[in-house]
């Protein structure tokens, strides 16, 4: 349980100084998730287990690529909905994107894609929720490690960024919370999902 705090810990502190109004500008956003992305999988890694003969690389990859244009749609639909409702609620979301400004688009796709993406997952479902299923059972896990993922975005003071989190964790912790053995496809999706919404086809 201490590594898991301590690994909690770790997280809450990298995403402070990546979303918070004093640090932020200090830092190269993409380098500095990258970074961030690599300490998580570094504490995730020697605790995530895949059982190999339940596992389909086709069909993980075809369920991952539903998951992710099922969330592309639920994001699409969200914020067609709160910018009815909300006057900052299209602001905030411009906001998100302009962390984009300055770096190739390749370049952002090709760290979501491969590094930033997976990493998320691997910590947060595959090792934080794991664990956490194992002392807690797996309805507890779910709603400690969504409401976490949810809160270490509060520094940014971005409530469409926070409620962004809160979908996706309830969306890919719950699926896990379904199925753990989903977890590559649960991967996959994170990984198109974060470049199909920063890159492809941005909302």
């Amino acid at each position: 349980m201490r590594k898991l705090i301590f690994s909690l810990f770790i997280a809450a502190i990298l995403w402070f100084f990546m979303f918070s109004s004093p640090t932020k500008s200090l830092l190269n956003f993409w380098w500095c998730m990258t970074i961030s992305a690599l300490i998580l999988s570094s504490l995730a890694f020697p605790h995530i287990y895949i059982n190999r003969q339940c596992f389909s690389l086709k069909k993980q990859f075809v369920i991952g690529i539903i998951i992710a244009l099922g969330l592309w749609g639920i994001f699409w639909l969200g914020d067609f909905i709160s910018s009815q409702i909300f006057d900052f609620a299209r602001p905030q979301v411009e906001s998100i994107y302009q962390m984009k400004d300055g770096n190739k688009a390749w370049f952002i796709g090709i760290l979501l894609l491969f590094i930033i993406g997976p990493a998320e997952e691997f910590f947060w479902r595959g090792y934080i929720q794991s664990q956490l299923s194992q002392r807690l059972g797996a309805n507890k896990s779910f709603v400690f490690t969504t409401s976490i993922y949810t809160l270490i975005h509060l520094p940014s003071l971005n409530f469409m960024l926070i409620m962004s989190a809160l979908i996706c964790g309830i969306c890919w912790g719950g699926l896990y919370r379904l199925n753990p053995k989903n977890l590559p496809a649960i991967v996959i999706s994170h990984a198109l999902w974060d470049a199909a919404v920063f890159v492809w086809f941005p909302i």
